[in-house]
């Protein structure tokens, strides 16, 4: 058992009211410079909707992420038969046009502009070449029209779909959306890492996050073509691969990200996992339905006793061992069950869990519905305004039963609050769902605590920094920036 720490985050998208105050936090301390206008290492989606880059999703197009091969995996996007050809030109690389060309506004027209009849205009100009531009696309450009056909036909988890589902997805009666915050998985197999050349990604022992080395990075951009998520941004005045750091100058003083500190909703929160890096290669190699499983057996029990004392041999500090064990990550993700990754086909084990919105259903909850409910029976989620389908392909690689155990789960623990302060529902009922969602009262009250009434404290969960102790995946610090990050002590021999 080969036992690491893991920076983690869970985003509650029931929350997120899409305010982008997390998006512009980030682009005013990290990407303010020439070369990183396009870029927002954390952005807010409109789903349905097509997201940033256009159609990310759509690895057909991209070719992110690893694919098995027998049993093991491998890049879908580069490899040692593949590098070269692509150093002048990639196909899978996203283009401006996929992202958007930045831009500013001639201001100085609205200050110098003669006078006139009309009303002086700034006009748009790129902010790559300084030319007057029609702007056409932006980095949530869909926002707010996901729920329409307009943006929404093109996203890429509507394949999963009947044609009679997509149609009425689109009635104006059914129109719904919900936001989708993304922003760097800080992954346990990142293909990004395992895809560089030059050995510029790694991915930092004692706390998970990947960084690029910017002194090793020779612009390659294979990472950008490797991670599925898109996540990984070329700066084109430097020559050099940036990314979201998870703040880490923040984290190292006991501070949250940004962008989890100025989060609106409160939708965000950040602990500690432990998990077994020598399963990694095992894992990533289970068929799709069974990779979120996979991921969960990965993370560890820091109660454990054998795991604290294998833990600490393995130089991760009592400190980090404790905040594990407060973590509303590991309750999230390992012991509620609730919290989900991205596109677990991927294969890349994102650490950023999402909690899927409990979307309105079409009817009402009265009549036959409420008599249903007191027999203790939950509303058809297939009836939800956004198909279960759609929702199971954005996070469980398709499978609905994991959906809907999600789904019954809030259901069941919002029926139990509402009986206890509203009282329109009997205690009993409540307590017949709980049941029948695989929840106790301790656990709905935890659920309850840890999204409504949370405190800072409780949120975030940071330990304390101990950069002297730093684990490395590879006695070779070199080796370990070169090849590691996803966890294999020996590198794949495929895909690198």
């Amino acid at each position: 058992m080969n036992i690491r720490s893991q920076i983690s985050m869970v985003f509650h998208l029931d929350k997120c009211i899409g305010c982008h105050t997390c998006s512009v936090a980030c682009k005013n301390i990290w990407t303010d410079r020439k070369g990183t206008e396009y870029m927002w290492w954390n952005n807010v989606e409109t789903k349905p909707g097509t997201g940033f880059p256009t159609r990310w999703e759509d690895q057909e197009k991209y070719r992110g992420g690893w694919e098995k091969d027998g049993d093991s995996v491998r890049l879908k996007s580069t490899g040692k038969a593949r590098i070269i050809p692509n150093i002048f030109h990639n196909p899978s690389l996203p283009s401006m046009d996929d992202y958007y060309e930045p831009w500013t506004y001639d201001y100085q027209n609205l200050f110098n502009a003669p006078a006139g009849d009309d009303q002086p205009t700034a006009l748009p100009k790129s902010m790559v070449t300084g030319e007057y531009i029609d702007i056409e696309s932006g980095p949530n450009w869909d926002d707010d029209l996901g729920g329409s056909s307009l943006y929404a036909k093109n996203d890429p988890n509507l394949e999963s779909l009947t044609e009679e589902q997509k149609q009425q997805l689109f009635e104006i009666e059914r129109l719904v959306l919900f936001y989708f915050p993304r922003i760097c998985n800080h992954c346990l197999n990142p293909a990004c890492v395992a895809s560089c050349p030059s050995g510029a990604l790694y991915k930092r022992g004692e706390d998970g996050i990947v960084l690029v080395d910017q002194e090793r990075c020779r612009g390659w951009r294979s990472c950008v073509a490797a991670c599925p998520y898109k996540k990984t941004y070329y700066n084109w005045t430097s020559g050099k691969s940036e990314k979201c750091i998870l703040c880490f100058p923040r984290l190292e003083t006991g501070q949250a990200p940004a962008c989890f500190h100025s989060c609106v909703g409160r939708i965000r929160y950040l602990g500690v996992l432990l998990y077994d890096a020598d399963k990694i290669e095992e894992m990533a190699s289970k068929t799709d339905r069974e990779l979120v499983n996979a991921q969960r057996e990965m993370i560890l029990d820091p109660f454990d006793p054998k795991v604290i004392e294998m833990a600490k041999a393995n130089g991760i500090h009592e400190h980090t061992i404790q905040a594990a064990q407060e973590s509303p990550v590991y309750k999230f993700v390992k012991v509620w069950k609730m919290a989900l990754p991205p596109h677990i086909e991927y294969r890349t084990f994102p650490m950023l869990f999402y909690v899927p919105p409990m979307l309105p259903v079409i009817s009402s909850l009265d009549g036959e519905a409420r008599k249903n409910m007191a027999e203790g029976l939950f509303p058809e989620f297939d009836q939800a305004r956004v198909p279960i389908e759609f929702l199971s392909s954005l996070f469980t690689a398709g499978d609905g039963e994991k959906m809907r155990y999600v789904l019954k789960k809030q259901m069941a623990v919002r029926t139990w609050r509402r009986a206890v302060t509203v009282g329109d529902i009997s205690k009993e009922t409540a307590e017949k769902m709980l049941i029948a969602a695989d929840c106790t009262i301790a656990e709905a009250e935890g659920i309850y605590h840890l999204t409504s009434i949370a405190t800072l404290e409780d949120r975030f969960v940071i330990p304390p920094a101990h950069r002297e102790e730093a684990i490395e995946m590879m006695d070779d610090p070199l080796e370990y920036k070169q090849h590691a990050g996803f966890g294999f002590r020996d590198k794949p021999t495929r895909g690198l």
